[in-house]
């Protein structure tokens, strides 16, 4: 599964924690965070330390890795966004 937005992350987390048989407060201990931040993650937060989501991703068994996409065009959407929203004002 690539990761690309935190509501992705989120799911990972919360699915991973799931097939382990965990619930929140039990993940939120060994992962050495409170249950409401692991809340927010799994409902794809969007401002998380770093530090304390390596930390979440340790406790599930996680592993991250990067990869470099030699093309720009391969990551987006297909989608300017920027482009809808000029055209819905008129400036496009």
């Amino acid at each position: 599964m690539f990761i690309r937005t935190p509501a992705d992350l989120g799911a990972v987390v919360r699915d991973r924690r799931k097939q382990l048989g965990l619930d929140q407060a039990e993940l939120a201990t060994r992962a050495g965070v409170s249950r409401k931040w692991l809340i927010g993650i799994e409902r794809g937060r969007t401002r998380a330390e770093l530090g304390l989501v390596l930390r979440t991703l340790d406790a599930l068994g996680i592993r991250l890795s990067a990869s470099i996409v030699a093309d720009k065009r391969r990551r987006t959407s297909g989608v300017d966004i920027d482009a809808i929203v000029a055209r819905a004002k008129g400036k496009a």
